[in-house]
């Protein structure tokens, strides 16, 4: 059994709580780096043996800050980066429906058929997200590994890890700088948190 650690990036300079961010590079505010900061005092007691991180700075300082408590190196996957939003970077759901109303209706539909306009489809970033699984299968029994990501990164593994049908991701709620933790085991995972942002208050 191997115990996962799922984190959300702290907020950003850009307001990621109402802004669909995906290949932006958007850095942490300072509300952000607060996040993080305590994200690490809360998990400074915990046995961790590795540290995975999307490439991006968001993720990528979250990460290096709560490891740096544990004297771990991060370890950047590109396969957990946030969704290609393509034309649709940067706009809230509600300038989405105005500009691009046949997406919004898709989007809203939970349709697998969604395609974010010169970005992803929901497939191909499926598949790109459940390469990192085999990632998760070179650690031993006992592990406990800390995955700092985006929320759709987070959500779709969620769901890959428990056996839960990928429409279902979008009823999962995870907020800025949240923890979730599962276990793995030979049989399937367990959720045993979700969405804990206790330490931020």
């Amino acid at each position: 059994m191997s115990r996962l650690l799922l984190v959300r990036h702290g907020d950003t300079e850009l307001n990621s709580a109402e802004r669909y961010w995906g290949r932006s590079d958007v850095k942490l505010s300072a509300a952000g780096l607060r996040q993080a900061e305590k994200l690490r005092d809360r998990l400074a007691v915990e046995k961790i043996d590795a540290v995975y991180s999307s490439d991006m700075e968001r993720s990528l300082v979250t990460a290096e800050i709560i490891a740096s408590s544990h004297q771990l190196a991060v370890i950047t996957c590109a396969e957990l980066r946030e969704v290609n939003f393509g034309q649709l970077e940067g706009l809230t759901f509600g300038e989405i429906s105005r500009l691009y109303p046949e997406v919004a209706k898709l989007w809203a539909e939970r349709s697998p058929k969604l395609k974010y306009p010169g970005g992803e489809s929901l497939v191909k970033f499926n598949n790109r997200v459940s390469k990192f699984l085999s990632r998760l299968d070179k650690h031993t029994v006992g592990e406990t590994i800390l995955i700092v990501a985006h929320a759709g990164v987070l959500r779709t593994l969620v769901c890959q890890l428990l056996g839960i049908d990928l429409r279902r991701r979008w009823q999962i709620r995870l907020d800025l700088a949240s923890l979730s933790i599962l276990e793995t085991h030979q049989q399937g995972a367990i959720l045993n948190l979700l969405n804990d942002v206790s330490h931020l208050t």
